[in-house]
C-alpha cells in the first residue's frame, strides 16, 4: 500500500537562485519511481504516492536528486499525510490569526531542531506570537514575514534545517494530499 508523502523543498525559486520549473521537478521525482506526483505553486511544493519506503528516505533521495541531476543544492524536508494533518489539528494559534497568508508554519527537518525553538518560547514576541509542535513552529506574523523578528529568529537559530509555508499552502497541500488518497 502507498503512502501519500508531501515534499518541501526550501529555497526553490525564490529570487533567482536555485531555479526549477515544476515540470522538471515532477519528471525528476517521477524518475525516482514515485507515483501519482503533483506540485502546488512554484515553490518546491511536491505531493506524491511512495510504495515501501519512509518520509525521511523519499527526501534524501529527492535532494541528492536535485543536487545531481539538476544542480540545485536545496534541503528537502518530507512528511506524510496523517503528519500533515496532525500539523494542521495542532495549530493553537488559529484564534489569534486572522490572515493565513501571515501565519507561518516552519517545518523541522528533524526532531532535534524542536529543542532548539524551545527557549523562544519564553520571550515576548508581541505582537507576534509562537507555538511549537512535535514538528513544526507555529509562528503568527501580523506585520508581514518580512518585517517579523520571529522568522529572523528561528531562520537564524535552524538555517536550512528548516522550511517555512504559510497556512494558506499548508491547507492546500492537505487538500491536494487527500485528493485520490491511495
Amino acid at each position: 500500500m502507498a503512502d501519500t508523502l508531501i515534499v518541501l523543498i526550501r529555497g526553490v525559486n525564490v529570487g533567482r537562485a536555485n531555479r526549477v520549473a515544476m515540470a522538471d521537478l515532477r519528471a525528476l521525482v517521477e524518475a525516482l519511481g514515485y507515483a501519482h506526483v503533483r506540485t502546488l505553486l512554484n515553490s518546491g511544493n511536491v505531493v506524491l504516492d511512495a510504495e515501501d519506503t519512509s518520509a525521511h528516505k523519499a527526501a534524501g533521495r529527492i535532494e541528492q536528486a536535485l543536487a545531481v541531476q539538476l544542480g540545485v543544492s536545496a534541503r528537502v524536508t518530507a512528511l506524510t499525510a496523517a503528519e500533515l494533518d496532525d500539523v494542521v489539528a495542532g495549530n493553537s494559534l488559529l484564534g489569534a490569526a486572522d490572515n493565513p497568508s501571515r501565519l507561518m508554519i516552519a517545518f523541522f527537518c528533524g526532531p532535534a531542531d524542536r529543542a532548539q525553538l524551545e527557549l523562544l518560547l519564553q520571550e515576548d514576541w508581541h505582537p507576534e506570537a509562537l507555538a511549537l509542535g512535535a514538528r513544526v513552529a507555529y509562528m503568527w506574523c501580523p506585520d508581514g514575514v518580512r518585517a517579523s523578528r520571529l522568522i529572523k529568529t528561528v531562520d537564524r537559530l535552524l538555517g536550512d534545517a528548516v522550511t517555512t509555508r504559510n497556512w494558506a499552502t499548508v491547507r492546500k497541500l492537505q487538500a491536494l494530499a487527500h485528493q485520490g488518497a491511495s
